[in-house]
């Protein structure tokens, strides 16, 4: 060692150079380094505008696909639960399908009843919603009545009424039920092999990244994304419970008909942020015009509703959720409004679920950090930009 020091030491000046610029020389002759332009914002535009038209016409594949995807995040634990105590993953998720199915008809067998009723009732709303009207508001119109009698000298010559005849909604119902079927079964069945697959994505992950770093960032946002979606969905269903049972009971109190079927309307429309509660209301209020005479049943229905729904949306939900699950109102709005326009209800129902996710990944990503403190609720942003980073 001491012996390849000094000749280290004893190397010309000029021997030194030499070596240095041997590199360089032969970075010269290997021609100039291939660059790759940074993406424009025309090409990023019409990227997303290629994807947004992707997901509108693929809406009959993807939405199952999603539902199914979210579903079994949201039963991950009820199957990991079963697993600790020696059932395992393939027997777990045909229990918790099995369940699931069994929920969905029940409640088919228990609504067909008065749903049917209101269908049958449905072409002969718009009328009795009129007559109702014109019952209240009966002195108005015969004042405006004598008024044009009088402006025009006469009554006039009434006009013949044209009815045209249009497809009944149980004929629209009998056409969409099948294909409506079929992507409830699609979704059972894809959440099936989701449930059954157990922990398969986080190994597929740990094999396929090359450092172990990557590992871990990528097992951390797929068990975060996991767990606050699990938090928020289970959180948001036993609120919903909650909400439904209450609304039914109210609805039974004041005298409402079918007071079951509108506990399980609050219940499924309360998924949809601003507009099913609106839904319901409107529902709720409509119902009771047609069901009581005057206007008191309609008001007292339709303000029960509102009075418990803001109750819940002001003050329940927010204590439950929890602060780390709060979101921009302003990007929920929007978001909602979107996945409306890609996907209808079905689209309303995973816009929420979807931002979660999102803002979830940015957590983890510095150079997505501000996204998600833009997605954040407002007073959030300190909290989000002190969330832990996997290492």
């Amino acid at each position: 060692m001491d012996h390849i020091a000094i000749e280290r030491l004893e190397t010309p000046p000029r021997a030194q150079e030499a070596e240095v610029s041997e590199p360089a020389a032969a970075i010269a002759s290997a021609g100039p380094l291939r660059t790759y332009p940074a993406p424009s914002w025309a090409g990023i535009g019409v990227f997303l505008l290629l994807l947004l038209a992707g997901m509108a016409y693929a809406r009959e594949f993807l939405m199952p696909v999603v539902l199914a995807f979210l579903l079994a995040l949201v039963f991950t634990p009820v199957r990991r639960f079963l697993n600790r105590h020696g059932l395992p993953s393939w027997a777990a998720a045909a229990l918790v399908v099995g369940v699931l199915l069994a929920v969905i008809i029940g409640g088919v067998v228990l609504l067909s009843g008065p749903v049917s009723d209101w269908i049958a009732r449905a072409p002969s709303v718009v009328g009795d919603l009129q007559a109702k009207v014109r019952g209240v508001a009966a002195t108005v119109a015969q004042v405006t009545d004598q008024v044009d009698k009088i402006a025009k000298g006469g009554a006039a010559p009434q006009a013949p009424e044209v009815v045209v005849k249009q497809q009944g909604y149980a004929a629209s119902l009998a056409w969409i039920a099948p294909l409506f079927l079929a992507q409830i079964v699609f979704v059972l069945v894809l959440m099936f092999f989701l449930l059954s697959s157990g922990d398969m994505v986080y190994e597929k992950i740990v094999h396929v990244l090359p450092t172990l770093t990557d590992k871990k960032r990528a097992v951390s946002i797929a068990h975060d994304i996991e767990t606050k979606l699990s938090t928020y969905l289970f959180t948001i269903t036993m609120i919903n419970v909650g909400l439904g049972i209450v609304i039914g009971l109210v609805m039974w109190a004041i005298g409402m008909p079918n007071p079951l079927l509108f506990g399980v309307a609050a219940f499924a429309l309360n998924y949809i942020p601003y507009a099913g509660p609106a839904t319901g209301i409107a529902l709720s209020t409509v119902a009771g015009l047609l069901s009581g005479d005057g206007l008191w049943l309609g008001l007292l229905a339709g303000g029960s509703y509102l009075g418990i729904a803001t109750l819940e949306g002001h003050l329940i939900t927010p204590y439950f959720v929890g602060r780390r699950l709060r979101l921009n109102t302003v990007v929920v709005f929007l978001s909602i409004a979107l996945w409306a326009w890609l996907w209808s209800v079905v689209g309303m129902i995973v816009a929420t679920p979807l931002l979660v996710t999102v803002r979830t990944f940015c957590e983890y990503i510095p150079c997505l950090e501000g996204v998600g403190a833009f997605l954040s609720a407002r007073g959030d942003e300190q909290e989000q930009t002190s969330a832990p980073s996997a290492t």
